[in-house]
């Protein structure tokens, strides 16, 4: 099928693919979808509100997940990053600004996330699909 990177176990490109499609599928299905991390909802709620936490976390659970997956097909990977890389920076952004005290470890997030994004940009930029 034309545009979706197959997995080549050898390639050290594959596993770090399947390393950021798998911390979006835990934390947005896991911690956020079944809720068992409640201080994502709490989180949430203090950006958004507590009427609207729910329904703004189902939202982003499914984008976590959407993009989770979208890591796996493996098409378009830099517009993939683009947006990672975006929505990471606006969720970064709001809980450091909202809801700082209910960070486990603001800079380690910040520090995670920079890493985090540079191993899915190294992978985005190396393929060529």
């Amino acid at each position: 099928m034309t545009g979706i990177l197959p997995f080549d176990w050898g390639s050290h490109l594959t596993w770090m693919r399947l390393g950021i499609a798998l911390v979006w599928l835990l934390f947005g299905l896991l911690f956020k979808a079944l809720d068992a991390v409640p201080r994502h909802r709490q989180i949430v709620a203090r950006v958004v509100g507590t009427e609207r936490a729910g329904a703004i976390l189902w939202l982003v659970a499914l984008t976590e997940i959407g993009l989770g997956g979208w890591m796996l097909v493996g098409h378009q990977l830099r517009l993939c990053m683009v947006i990672q890389t975006a929505l990471i920076a606006a969720m970064n952004t709001l809980e450091l600004w909202k809801a700082c005290d209910l960070l486990l470890s603001p800079i380690a997030m910040v520090c995670a996330n920079a890493v985090f994004l540079s191993v899915g940009w190294y992978v985005a930029l190396a393929v060529h699909v």
